[in-house]
């Protein structure tokens, strides 16, 4: 699933990133997650935007959903290439959920900002579960990784215009060629005859 990230407004350099994209996954084991919401009542408040909560504690499997959505802030900063780091908290990425049912990521504070300052203008966010482990895929693409797209030449047009390139230099090259060989030969033949007159 795939959605574009709300990260307000943006602007400013990728210099992190260095224009290009940057890609992001992570893995949680589900168990993991079950066991730490059950040891640890706070956790989920500190971790999960209330709306997160809301969505993941009406689901059949909380833990699963909890899991996912924990790669997915995880994946979201290794693809800004962060982490938690740097003042960014796990509540400055929440993912939520399109009316299709779509997850996207919004992010605030800190994380918000960085991405502001790579020029991140989407966050396309991926995610799945099996009966053990939650995956996210998350990929911050920036104003330049995408103009380095618009502006990258097809190998096979590229290879077709140097071609004609070298072509029209041949082509140019021909004519005075011929013709310097025929102003040659006719000196040779010249100096041929005036060296058979002296001979003889």
């Amino acid at each position: 699933m795939r959605e574009v990230v709300d990260v307000g407004e943006v602007g400013g350099s990728s210099e992190m990133l260095g224009g290009q994209v940057g890609l992001g996954v992570d893995i949680v084991e589900i168990a993991r997650m079950k066991a730490i919401l059950a040891r640890t009542s706070s956790f989920a408040k500190k971790v999960f935007s209330e709306a997160e909560r809301a969505y993941c504690e009406g689901t059949a499997s909380p833990e699963a959903h909890f899991a996912t959505r924990f790669a997915a802030k995880e994946a979201v900063l290794k693809a800004l290439g962060t982490g938690f780091s740097g003042g960014i908290g796990p509540c400055d990425v929440e993912v939520r959920r399109t009316a299709k049912g779509r997850p996207y990521v919004v992010l605030h504070g800190e994380a918000k900002r960085v991405a502001s300052q790579l020029g991140v203008r989407e966050l396309p966010l991926s995610l799945s579960y099996t009966h053990d482990e939650a995956v996210a895929c998350a990929m911050a693409i920036t104003d330049s990784s995408v103009r380095a797209s618009e502006e990258r030449k097809d190998p096979m047009e590229e290879l077709a215009r140097r071609f004609k390139e070298a072509r029209g230099m041949l082509d140019n090259l021909e004519a005075p060629v011929v013709s310097r060989i025929a102003d040659d030969s006719a000196e040779v033949a010249a100096d041929k005859a005036t060296f058979s007159a002296a001979r003889v």
